[in-house]
């Protein structure tokens, strides 16, 4: 036991390391210039295209979509896709598209896609529709402010930036699962996101929203190259970089409202995230252990009860780091209990992502291959 309990010391004190790098990485992220502190005006102003890819009218969909309706941005259009005439989302598009009929808004039918990432499909036949070269593609849970499209307008007006992943600030449902699990995306995600920043550069963007230049995304081999990873944003923003060109973690911050899913389900959209990360970046997946500093203290302490004071700079180191990201980056407050709950669960998740090579996405099963791509193996 007192080996065991050694061993996992000496990953403990990597963990508190990490501790550290997230406080300095909020620091170095929040010191580079904000998207408003010189806008550009007029005709400057660059036209954007929004690609909006949808699939049944999920919870809070309806304001999610008006967010972007409601764009204080002169030169903007709305693309929406979805598979089927069938889908309940085209009627909310239908009703918001008669409530701001000034807006300029396309609504596509995708049909059937021809190969795995659906998503994919229909964000392909939606830049083919589309009119400019910015390109803001954001998922259907995401809420934005009225500025949103302002703030990218100014980050890209450095023409060095090709593309940028924006932040999101994770807003839970009723249910407590979806409570626990925003309380992680506040602390544990984000904090991931900064010290990957901090120290090798953003080589990769997260998918809720992404913003990129046509012709940058026709370099990296459009998206062909990307229907077949189950990670596509991961990918977008790792081709992007390794071809030269500027990625950044946007400091224009998106809400990302996750529903209120049951246990059940929650497991296992929790469960789909750790296995695709894992065949992603099966290097960072591992290294996920040093991110979780109060699951390990606790096992220490069930092997070796006198070591209990390592609790004490565990708790200091990893609350004032969830603070950091919280409020000074999000700025929404931890709650502590949840917090607590949430890393020991998100703990369990991480072990189980080791297992299995299989997925459940929107009622379809499939398989993922070693190098992060996935097969359909059952509809």
């Amino acid at each position: 036991m007192t080996l065991a309990a050694s061993l996992l010391a000496i990953i403990l004190a990597g963990s508190l390391v990490y501790c550290v790098l997230v406080l300095l990485a909020v620091r170095s992220y929040l010191g580079t210039p904000g998207p408003m502190d010189n806008p550009p005006q007029g005709d400057k102003l660059p036209y954007i295209s929004v690609l909006k890819p949808l699939a049944g009218a999920e919870a809070e969909l309806e304001d999610n979509l008006r967010s972007f309706f409601v764009q204080d941005y002169p030169k903007f259009e709305l693309l929406f896709g979805m598979r089927s005439e069938d889908d309940p989302a085209i009627q909310i598009v239908r009703n918001l598209n008669a409530e701001f009929p000034h807006i300029s808004s396309t609504l596509i039918i995708t049909g059937e896609p021809p190969y795995p990432n659906a998503k994919v499909f229909s964000l392909d036949r939606m830049l083919q529709a589309s009119s400019y070269d910015l390109l803001v593609m954001s998922d259907s849970d995401i809420r934005v402010d009225r500025d949103f499209l302002r703030r990218a307008a100014h980050e890209f007006s450095d023409e060095k930036i090709a593309l940028a992943t924006c932040p999101y600030r994770a807003v839970g449902g009723p249910s407590v699962w979806s409570a626990l699990e925003a309380e992680g995306m506040n602390s544990e995600f984000i904090g991931g996101l900064l010290v990957a920043r901090m120290l090798e550069g953003v080589k990769f963007a997260v998918g809720p929203t992404i913003i990129v230049r046509k012709p940058v995304l026709a370099a990296i081999g459009g998206f062909d190259r990307l229907k077949d990873y189950l990670a596509e944003d991961f990918m977008m923003g790792k081709l992007a970089a390794e071809q030269g060109f500027g990625v950044i973690l946007s400091r224009n911050i998106v809400e990302h409202r996750i529903g209120s899913q049951p246990l059940g389900p929650n497991s296992v959209h929790r469960i789909r995230w750790n296995r695709s990360t894992r065949r992603s970046r099966p290097a960072g997946y591992i290294g996920q252990l040093f991110t979780n500093p109060l699951p390990i203290a606790i096992a220490i302490v069930i092997l070796q009860p006198a070591w209990w004071p390592v609790l004490i700079p565990t708790l200091l180191l990893r609350g004032a780091a969830a603070w950091s990201t919280s409020v000074h980056v999000l700025e929404v407050y931890p709650h502590w209990l949840r917090l607590i709950l949430q890393d020991l669960l998100a703990f369990l998740f991480w072990i189980a992502g080791f297992f299995g090579n299989t997925i459940s996405w929107r009622g379809r099963r499939y398989r993922l291959l070693s190098d992060g791509r996935f097969v359909l193996t059952k509809t």
